[in-house]
């Protein structure tokens, strides 16, 4: 009897023995799952090369946002253009180039209002307009929107989701008009996923953009929609 005792006791602390060494194995097995997990996840950071979104404002203009299109084609860069409704008649073939190139046609309201200063029926009739239009030569309204100034109302509602884009790098190429002052602008600044504000209705800006283009390019910069520097 106590033999049969005796191997019941050893017979149970093999067991709970095989228990804590499943468990420490576990333990260390998940552990070793984690780091190797985070120096993937670290490997594949370093790898992907630093975004940013090019943004242009107030278009399209007959002149130079063809200019622009022609030379982001050549360059296979894709920017975001944020259309003025009012510039979009006589135009539709820049607006259907920007689909066919694969940019994002954002919002910029139908004749440049200030929408804090209106009200939200206004807005709306303003965001409405221009998002007809670009639907009516693309097939789809417009999905993000860029407030002139700066200036959007969040409690705004125009039964239209629009999501509303501002920027972190302001080169303010409408007032200098100055090739080598945009670029210095944004050399100095640029960092990944920078939002980068230009307007494709002055020959100076279009200018400064391509060639902002070759240098982040020669950098290692990838140009991407803001869609996409949001979504990823």
């Amino acid at each position: 009897m106590k033999k049969k005792t005796c191997r019941q006791i050893l017979y149970c602390i093999f067991l709970a023995v095989l228990i804590l060494m499943g468990l420490f194995l576990k333990k260390k097995s998940d552990r070793t799952q984690a780091v190797n997990s985070q120096s993937v996840l670290a490997m594949q950071a370093e790898e992907l090369p630093p975004r940013v979104a090019l943004t242009f404002d107030d278009g399209p203009h007959r002149i130079y946002t063809r200019n622009l299109l022609d030379g982001l084609r050549e360059r296979g860069v894709k920017a975001t253009f944020f259309v003025v409704g009012e510039n979009i008649p006589g135009n539709e073939e820049l607006i259907r180039q920007m689909e066919e190139d694969g940019h994002l046609i954002g919002n910029h309201t139908y004749d440049h209002a200030d929408i804090s200063k209106m009200s939200d029926e206004e807005n709306c009739r303003e965001l409405r307009k221009t998002s007809e239009l670009v639907k009516q030569i693309t097939g789809h309204q417009t999905a993000y929107v860029r407030p002139p100034f700066g200036n959007w109302k969040e409690s705004m509602d125009c039964r239209i989701s629009m999501i509303a884009v501002k920027w972190t790098i302001d080169t303010l190429d409408w007032k200098s008009k100055n090739v080598e002052e945009i670029i210095r602008k944004v050399m100095q600044q640029v960092s990944d996923h920078d939002i980068i504000l230009m307007h494709d209705y002055y020959a100076t800006s279009v200018e400064a953009a391509l060639q902002i283009v070759d240098r982040l390019k020669a950098e290692g910069y990838e140009f991407v929609t803001v869609e996409d520097l949001i979504l990823t």
